[in-house]
């Protein structure tokens, strides 16, 4: 038998083909929102681009900074898909690769006013979002309870309280109980601590980085305070004065100790000064 019968023909190797990639959890292109008409018209964020990809394992904590009325809060209601800041004027705001159209179970907000049911206990409150789902009255008041406790609250003390009768920091952990008892993916926070004297501004950071970890969502974060900022950020995004645009994308150390220490030690205050000469300078710039 010659050579050439006895050998056998290997087929080529087939390339490997790798996974599409992932969607990005947010996208904004170009997006720029303009309201009203005419002479009246206001350019509240102009040209605003950024992506937030989506990482295994791990969502993203996006801190927002910037002057008074540069958008920051349009930016978070877009992202939600809350008129009268929906729909962009121009550009587009992709979430998980597809346009916002409306809001969605996907995404929850927290707002710097303690936003409740004055009418509802502490439970019912939190439990409110799984009863709009169908949820039955059991189910929703077991999972109620646990994120009471989650959050910091008591659930043999605290359940049965009205919003009148809680402080502004236990009122604000209600309300951040009844965001993520929905498991959104996307977490939208407004100055939630803006009102919150400094002990409890400490203790609700240290809460939300351990849930947020449990969680694995991303957050977006809109702060005045530049040392919540860097505490917070894995990465703080900067806006110029109105129309606010994009001009800074600051990574940030992850916080690993508690809020308290980690803000006194002298690295983690070289960050803030840096940060805090570049936001001084937008809203106090030179003639």
């Amino acid at each position: 038998m010659s050579t050439e019968a006895a050998t056998t023909a290997v087929p080529a190797a087939t390339p490997a083909v790798s996974a599409p990639a992932a969607p990005h959890v947010v996208e904004f292109k170009g997006v720029t929102k303009t309201y009203g008409e005419g002479p009246r018209a206001y350019t509240a964020i102009k040209d605003v681009n950024f992506v937030v990809e989506d990482r295994p394992d791990h969502g993203e904590f996006v801190a927002i900074l910037g002057p008074s009325g540069c958008g920051k809060s349009t930016i978070l209601r877009l992202i939600a898909g809350l008129t009268p800041q929906h729909p962009a004027t121009s550009g587009s705001v992709r979430v998980f690769g597809q346009t916002v159209d409306g809001a969605g179970s996907d995404r929850g907000m927290v707002f710097q006013d303690y936003t409740s049911f004055d009418h509802l206990s502490v439970v019912d409150n939190i439990a409110f979002g799984l009863e709009c789902r169908g949820v039955p009255l059991a189910e929703r008041h077991e999972r109620a309870m646990q994120w009471i406790e989650k959050v910091g609250l008591n659930s043999s003390t605290d359940a049965r309280k009205y919003p009148h009768e809680l402080s502004g920091g236990m009122r604000q952990r209600v309300a951040i109980a009844r965001t993520l008892i929905l498991k959104p993916r996307i977490i939208l926070m407004d100055e939630p601590f803006g009102a919150l004297d400094p002990g409890t501004r400490y203790a609700m950071q240290d809460l939300l980085i351990s849930l947020w970890r449990e969680q694995q969502a991303t957050v977006f974060f809109i702060t005045h305070s530049i040392e919540e900022a860097v505490y917070l950020g894995d990465r703080v995004l900067i806006m110029s004065r109105a129309p606010g645009t994009i001009l800074h994308q600051m990574p940030m150390p992850h916080p690993d100790r508690p809020a308290k220490d980690m803000q006194r030690e002298p690295e983690f205050l070289d960050t803030v000064f840096k940060v805090r000469d570049i936001v001084d300078d937008l809203e106090n710039p030179t003639a």
